[in-house]
């Protein structure tokens, strides 16, 4: 197997470099979200090379793209509201009706989806939840609250991890105040902005790549984090439970996007193809612990997958909201928000 995890500016040239080679296929994808073996199974089959590049938020994916990796990359795995944005601002190329010959087997309530209407740019990767963990040894009160993260007990304040992704900490910010995503209420954006401004005080880290990790070295005993994520931090060790809080709770679908001007388009189309057979995608699923989006997956899938707490909401809890994509005024002050948080 050839997938090299790129780093710096060395990994423009080498991803570059790959690209142009005969039997390419150039992926920027999330950490730690896909098995090597499927990488492999790939390459074998299909006789062409991989190579990788990783990132930690949507946001960071963007940003990357439109500083000038575009045409780097031939795939990438964007969350919903990062699709919509990267098609709105050009960064993807449209597949042709036909080009997908499994496109059919996408789940209908997957096929025709509010950020990406008939799946033009994107087909479905893996889609499961965003809220919150608490080491159980640490506190053992009641955690069905987002007032964990926000206005946490003394058990946890100083000792929370926060995700470094704006569009989850934000929207889990308005759920816990009641607020819509996207407000231009000047009273409520100041309210969001007072909390998340006091709430830091009780944050000791922001990271996503760490989210897992600090949770099962007990270097966080709580911490926002993605259902997968935490049920592999369980099962390694960590005395943790997920929340389904009461305000509600971040729901998301990633999904493969075809970049534009990617090197390797017929690979690219390929891979997306290979990506959609059920047993593929189901190896997406027992590796990473959240849930597909095509037909005929159940049969590959791990049992225990079914009844793992992380993937059942507990009865009484709040709604999963899907993150908004603001106007480009209403988001340039939420961008204003976000950047004195992290300053």
């Amino acid at each position: 197997m050839n997938i090299k995890t790129l780093l710096g500016s060395t990994a423009l040239v080498l991803a570059a470099n790959a690209a142009a080679a005969e039997g390419s296929l150039s992926l920027y994808h999330w950490f730690e979200y896909i098995p090597q073996e499927l990488i492999e199974k790939f390459e074998a089959e299909y006789d062409v090379d991989v190579t990788m590049d990783t990132y930690d938020s949507n946001e960071a994916l963007l940003a990357s793209l439109k500083a000038g990796t575009l045409g780097s990359y031939d795939l990438a795995v964007p969350g919903d509201y990062m699709v919509e944005i990267m098609a709105g601002e050009g960064l993807l190329d449209a597949i042709a009706e036909g080009e997908l010959a499994n496109k059919g087997n996408i789940q209908p309530e997957w096929l025709d989806v509010s950020f990406d209407p008939g799946r033009m740019y994107s087909i479905p990767y893996q889609w499961g939840s965003t809220s919150f963990s608490v080491n159980r040894d640490v506190y053992a009160g009641d955690i069905n609250s987002t007032s964990i993260l926000f206005d946490p007990p003394p058990e946890l304040a100083g000792k929370i991890n926060m995700l470094d992704s704006q569009g989850e900490v934000m929207a889990m910010a308005s759920l816990h105040l009641g607020i819509p995503q996207c407000s231009t209420d000047r009273d409520q954006l100041q309210a969001l902005d007072a909390l998340l401004q006091g709430a830091s005080a009780n944050w000791a880290s922001f990271g996503s790549d760490i989210a897992k990790d600090v949770l099962v070295s007990g270097d966080a005993a709580a911490g926002m984090i993605y259902n997968g994520f935490s049920a592999k931090a369980r099962a390694e060790g960590a005395n943790i439970e997920y929340a389904y809080p009461d305000e509600g709770y971040v729901v998301w679908m990633d999904n493969v996007v075809l970049l534009k001007d990617a090197p390797n388009r017929a690979n690219a189309l390929l891979f997306m193809d290979f990506l959609l057979e059920p047993e593929n995608i189901a190896a997406v699923t027992n590796y990473a612990q959240y849930a597909a989006g095509v037909t005929g997956v159940a049969e590959f899938l791990d049992p225990e997958l079914a009844v793992m707490p992380e993937n059942n909401p507990r009865e009484g809890a709040g709604p999963g909201a899907f993150i908004a994509v603001c106007d480009q005024a209403t988001q340039e002050v939420y961008d204003q928000i976000w950047t004195r948080l992290r300053s």
